[in-house]
């Protein structure tokens, strides 16, 4: 792919690839990339025209997934409030990333680290959180910042799982999750 600026139509071919792809992917990693081409509604012709190979397709995923999850990050305001609020929003926020974070969870190396430090830490923002939440007293100080991320991670995977398996609604899945999370990070 050039430089160029793409054109509308063409970066929207380009996105309902990518959004297809992360959707079916989710699913089933083995998905092929005529699978993929079908469910973004165009043909296989054009997937290749757009991504060559199924590596050049994942590297897309891959940076759609960096920029989404910091986009939910800032949407959720990590410097503000207690450490449990923030935590809260960002709980919100990563629930509506499902499927994307649903692929990432199945296949960790598309994207390496996409929250946290290339040693395995979390992201800065994070952890100014939690040591915020310790401070101010909404979060345990006895749970560190990576142990409360895993427990986020495990309770979003839970809620969508829970989510497919039942067909609750997402407003009440959200719900148990916000409270599971609340309830497990709380100071004693």
């Amino acid at each position: 792919m050039s430089d160029v600026k793409e054109s509308g139509s063409r970066a929207r071919t380009r996105q309902a690839i990518i959004e297809a792809a992360i959707e079916v992917l989710g699913q089933n990693p083995a998905a092929s990339l005529g699978e993929i081409a079908v469910a973004a509604d165009v043909g296989r012709t054009t997937l290749h025209r757009y991504f060559p190979e199924r590596s050049d397709l994942l590297a897309a995923i891959s940076a759609e997934s960096v920029a989404r999850i910091n986009q939910a990050a800032e949407r959720a305001r990590l410097g503000e409030g207690t450490g449990a609020e923030a935590l809260r929003r960002l709980c919100h926020e990563y629930f509506d990333l499902g499927d994307l974070l649903s692929l990432l969870f199945n296949d960790p190396q598309l994207v390496g680290n996409p929250v946290g430090d290339d040693q395995g830490g979390c992201d800065p923002r994070f952890d100014a959180m939690v040591e915020r939440g310790h401070r101010d007293g909404s979060l345990d100080p006895e749970l560190p910042a990576s142990w409360l991320q895993s427990v986020l991670w495990s309770q979003l995977y839970s809620g969508w799982s829970y989510l497919a398996e039942t067909g609750a609604s997402r407003h009440e899945v959200l719900r148990l999750v916000v409270r599971t999370v609340e309830k497990a990070i709380g100071p004693r």
